[in-house]
């Protein structure tokens, strides 16, 4: 199995009276499918998965799993227990490094081995060490890669760093590295980054799925800028207002802990995915 190209980790739409809006969720998905992006990622942490029941989780995935059915499309799957991984329908299973804990390297390489041997689907696995306050070397990441049944990572570390510069100069093989930092992504995909994971690309898809075609410096720069504004706030209050304001969602809503965005940071992110051709949809392939 092969992932490359730019995924989509999809927002939860929420209706006027707080329920999941669904009819807007899978017209999301439909929209950045349509602009490029190779697949989508449901339930990750861009949709808020820790506020919604069981039953609106549910609800989601089943809707955005039969979108990429039938336009046969990947579909990755925040999920991180064994519950969960264990009668999962995906193409993968986007798996968060413990977090709080800090077990250690070698607890998170136990800890995946364990998770593998048990999951239905394959694992990404999720290395965001700024959030799950657990850092990884290079050679953890290699271990990480050698376990039967993961099959590529989402790699988020916040800065370009050596381990992340050895990482990409000798990529394990048959394994997908794909950036999930949203401002640094130009960069890692010139490093040799197979893909990306990117919530900034719910605004602009087709430009940020050229970006993943094509390494354009010039373009990434533009898109830098972009992401930037989408996340001058917790994400994904401004992406949804973002959508919102474009007409794409019907509220901009998050649940708490989240707060909505300010005016003058979804002001700014507007202007920043806005010139003078008009609003920027999930096909315009150009940003200024």
């Amino acid at each position: 199995m092969s992932l490359s190209g730019l995924y989509v980790p999809l927002i939860t739409p929420f209706a006027a009276d707080g329920t999941v809006a669904l009819a807007a969720l899978e017209r999301l998905a439909h929209d950045v499918l349509d602009a490029g992006a190779s697949g989508v990622v449901a339930l990750g942490t861009t949709g808020e998965p820790s506020s919604l029941s069981p039953v609106e989780r549910a609800q989601v995935l089943d809707l955005v799993a039969a979108v990429c059915l039938a336009r046969d499309a990947q579909v990755l799957v925040g999920a991180n227990d064994a519950t969960s991984l264990g009668s999962l329908k995906a193409t993968a299973a986007l798996t968060l490094v413990p977090p709080f804990v800090r077990p250690g390297e070698d607890g998170v390489v136990a800890y995946f081995r364990a998770l593998a041997a048990s999951s239905a689907v394959p694992l990404v696995i999720y290395h965001v060490p700024y959030r799950t306050a657990q850092p990884l070397s290079v050679a953890t990441l290699r271990r990480l890669a050698g376990i039967p049944g993961v099959i590529g990572m989402k790699l988020a570390t916040g800065a370009i760093d050596a381990d992340t510069v050895a990482l990409l100069a000798d990529p394990p093989p048959r394994f997908a590295i794909l950036g999930g930092d949203d401002v640094l992504i130009s960069p890692l995909l010139a490093l040799g980054a197979h893909g990306a994971v990117l919530a900034s690309a719910h605004v602009a898809t087709a430009a940020f799925a050229e970006l993943t075609r094509s390494g354009d410096a010039g373009l990434g720069l533009r898109l830098a800028r972009l992401s930037a504004a989408l996340f001058a706030e917790p994400n994904p209050a401004v992406v949804k207002a973002v959508l919102h304001a474009d007409g794409r969602i019907p509220t901009p809503d998050v649940r708490l802990p989240l707060l909505p965005a300010t005016p003058g940071v979804r002001d700014a992110a507007l202007a920043a995915g806005l010139g003078a051709a008009g609003p920027i949809s999930a096909g315009t392939a150009v940003v200024p």
